[in-house]
């Protein structure tokens, strides 16, 4: 006798992927920083199948110029964490205070 297999129970599901509290908490602040100093206007947090997305638009109505993307554990070959810009990828690493450094300004002499 013929069985009918589902082949959905054998499919994976993919992951739920979602920012906690903790880094939250670290986007909002970096986020909240530059909105006072006028760079950053409006923010996005999408889901998607193994990944979670914070999008950091310069207008509400034009393309993200940041993404922080958070990624399924042991997904990423190299990161489970990824800054990308305009395009491209600007740093990936396991934590996300370690990608986060790209946005620290470097200190310049305004008068000698």
């Amino acid at each position: 006798m013929k069985r009918v297999v589902h082949l959905s129970d054998y499919r994976r599901k993919p992951k739920l992927v979602c920012f906690d509290r903790i880094e939250l908490n670290k986007l909002l602040s970096l986020y909240s920083r530059r909105v006072i100093g006028g760079e950053w206007r409006d923010y996005a947090i999408s889901h998607g199948d193994g990944m979670a997305a914070f999008s950091i638009f310069r207008n509400a109505s034009d393309n993200p110029i940041f993404t922080v993307m958070k990624f399924a554990a042991g997904t990423n070959g190299k990161g489970d964490y990824a800054v990308y810009g305009v395009g491209r990828r600007l740093k990936r690493g396991r934590t996300l205070a370690a990608i986060l450094d790209v946005f620290e300004r470097e200190l310049k002499l305004v008068s000698p």
